[in-house]
């Protein structure tokens, strides 16, 4: 049908905004896990906005939230930047990963996420660690994450979220997390993610 077709009326945003707030709605979602990590500023908050924001993305429902994990930075000088506090959440959604990328790219800057040093401090990050059993070796979006299976803080707190887990292609979390240990990755129990009302 074309758009030219005069019959065919806009649906009214408040329509679509309703309907788009009922979980029922999300015919056949996808299932999709994304890793938080923060080392500037207000970590804690930060994370939890960034989880706000997820929830706040039209087809998109968080459905689980790890607990937060305080990590050493990857690649770097120890004691040159502050620990990262690390989760990670499981969504459902009818996005495509690309679209998912997108809003994740979104978060990220609406957090004024700085990309100009490898391995540097970021406010932010938002990853797509693995979308459905979606192996694929695209530039732009590698799923999984091509580095997840070698990294314990995005591991350990998956394995809490979904201790049936596995990692596309790949295998079970929790067989790649006993390869990997947990060194270096201590659960801060004082400290509390909130899923969204």
């Amino acid at each position: 049908m074309s758009s030219s077709d005069p019959t065919v009326q806009p649906v009214p945003t408040s329509v679509v905004e309703q309907v788009d707030a009922a979980d029922v709605t999300l015919s056949n979602p996808k299932r999709a896990v994304i890793s938080l990590g923060s080392n500037l500023g207000n970590r804690l908050e930060t994370l939890q906005g960034a989880i706000d924001a997820l929830e706040d993305t039209p087809g998109l429902r968080v459905k689980a939230v790890s607990p937060v994990y305080e990590t050493e930075p990857w690649g770097v000088e120890p004691g040159s930047q502050a620990t990262y506090f690390n989760a990670v959440v499981l969504i459902k959604t009818t996005l495509p990963p690309s679209s998912l990328l997108e809003r994740g790219h979104a978060i990220e800057e609406a957090f004024e996420r700085v990309r100009d040093e490898r391995w540097g401090p970021r406010t932010i990050d938002v990853d797509i660690v693995a979308y459905q059993d979606v192996v694929s070796d695209d530039p732009e979006l590698t799923l999984p994450h091509p580095r997840a299976h070698e990294r314990a803080f995005v591991l350990v707190p998956w394995n809490d979220v979904d201790p049936q887990a596995e990692v596309p292609g790949l295998g079970a979390v929790a067989g790649l997390l006993a390869a990997v240990g947990q060194e270096g990755v201590r659960v801060r129990t004082d400290l509390e993610l909130r899923l969204p009302e």
